[in-house]
């Protein structure tokens, strides 16, 4: 009788787990129901094909998820399913102009799970509507004129910046050091923050943020999403110390109103006169912090990664830079004029973010059903746009694997081609931003040294963004003075 039991038992368990699994590849499959869809693969429910997406990445060839499948199904346009999602992508440039000049009209943005999870809104609003309200905000602090106001700041920050984490070494790591710089500019500019001992208390969370944003939302212990929870609330905690501070010096005249993004947010309301939060500004300055400096720090480092490899690269540099630098009076920081007169520099920094850009793609979702290419476009369905299937393409950039800086010479490549800062409405409002804080960068590296990399070998990995393993060690020498 008792036997009978626990074989009814494990059969009503055998029988649940099956008609889970069934219940679970049906739900999977009939999301890739529906006439002329695009060709592709759509793996198991819940994953797709997630891992190999990530995987590619970690294996430092990203671009090989994408052209494996446009070799295989379609040029144009394949499925998938990622983050859980059936999803399209978009590959080449006619993709990246229809996408960008739909937005809105056809598609909008979408960001996963993981990222409204680990950026949750303290207004119990979508990721995508506080990012509008961020972008209305920020061309008062973008424009033209607050940017030429920075230079002088960045120069400043950069000379510090080398001579006490460069200057008297013969060896060091450049991705660390490059994230301090940029993060240093971030808080400077955007808070007003400046002493290197507080700015470090964010190093370590920072990175466990950067890694976790765009990873399987697994929320269990020890796993990179749950570790960017963690860190995001330490860092929003931290946050709110600076507002509140910020909060007592206006009143008592201590700061200034338009001295930074953080006191013009605490001091604008809205059309009903409402001012924003404290826990909302911090939820919008840590985006910022994020955008601010996650993706430049990277080109910098492979900015580094390149010269080093290419020595008549870095010779072309140098002496622009050096040029540049002879014309200045003793003391005499970096200006717009200066920043104009880079243009090789520039040329060789938009070559690196060709062939390492640190946006590697990003998603959109379908508003409503379209077609595309003669594909149907279901209403709901994810839409990914990638770098790599133009910047790696021999049709837009001949011998893309060349390091070829001469490609941004005169009008530059074609349009919807060079796209390491995405395109159209939503194009990055700190492009030039991140302009400024690369080219100071450059100016103040080369004239100071010129250096080798330790491994000649060392693998990159793209967790999100293209990172070296091992940080890039390299051994500096010393122009002689």
């Amino acid at each position: 009788m008792e036997q009978n039991f626990y074989l009814s038992l494990l059969l009503l368990f055998v029988s649940f787990i099956t008609l889970s699994l069934f219940f679970l590849f049906y739900k999977h499959r009939s999301s890739f129901t529906g006439p002329n869809l695009p060709p592709g693969k759509i793996g198991y429910p819940m994953i797709g094909e997630s891992f190999e997406f990530f995987s590619t990445g970690w294996k430092g060839h990203p671009e090989k998820f994408i052209f494996d499948r446009m070799s295989k199904y379609s040029s144009q346009v394949f499925k998938t399913s990622l983050l859980g999602q059936p999803a399209a992508v978009f590959c080449g440039a006619a993709c990246n102009k229809f996408l960008f000049s739909n937005e809105n009209k056809l598609v909008t943005a979408w960001w996963p799970d993981s990222v409204n999870k680990v950026f949750p809104s303290s207004l119990q609003t979508s990721s995508k509507e506080e990012a509008k309200k961020m972008r209305k905000m920020l061309p008062n602090f973008l424009k033209p004129e607050a940017l030429q106001r920075y230079i002088g700041i960045m120069d400043t920050i950069a000379q510090r910046h080398f001579a006490s984490g460069w200057e008297n070494r013969e060896e060091v790591l450049v991705f660390p050091l490059s994230k301090k710089y940029t993060f240093w500019l971030a808080c400077r500019l955007f808070l007003s923050l400046e002493d290197p001992n507080h700015i470090a208390r964010f190093d370590d969370p920072f990175k466990l943020l950067a890694s976790g944003i765009i990873s399987m939302p697994i929320d269990l212990p020890g796993t990179p999403f749950n570790r960017a929870i963690k860190a995001s609330n330490f860092i929003r905690k931290e946050l709110l110390l600076v507002i509140k501070q910020r909060k007592i010096d206006l009143a008592e005249g201590k700061a200034s109103p338009t001295q930074d993004i953080l006191s013009h947010m605490l001091l604008t309301c809205d059309e009903s006169g409402t001012y924003m939060n404290e826990l909302d500004i911090a939820d919008k300055i840590l985006g910022l912090l994020i955008g601010g400096h996650d993706t430049a720090s990277a080109s910098c480092t492979f900015i580094v990664k390149y010269l080093a490899e290419l020595p008549h690269i870095y010779d072309g540099v140098y002496k622009e830079q050096m040029e540049i630098a002879k014309s200045k009076a003793p003391g005499e920081l970096l200006n717009w004029d200066d920043i104009q007169k880079m243009k090789y520099s520039w040329n060789v920094a938009c070559e690196v973010l060709r062939l390492a850009p640190p946006l590697q793609g990003a998603f959109r979702e379908a508003i409503n059903e379209f077609v595309f290419d003669g594909f149907s476009i279901p209403k709901g369905w994810k839409l990914y746009w990638s770098a790599n299937s133009t910047h790696r393409n021999a049709q837009y950039f001949p011998e893309p694997e060349k390091f070829d800086p001469s490609r941004f010479d005169g009008s530059g490549p074609a349009p919807y081609t060079f796209v390491p800062f995405g395109g159209g409405p939503r194009m990055c409002p700190g492009k030039e931003y991140a302009r400024l804080e690369i080219l100071v960068f450059m100016h103040n590296l080369v004239k100071r040294f010129k250096w080798e990399k330790v491994l000649p070998d060392e693998k990159i990995i793209v967790d999100p963004m293209p990172i070296p393993a091992k940080d890039l060690p390299i051994r500096l020498f010393p122009h002689k003075a």
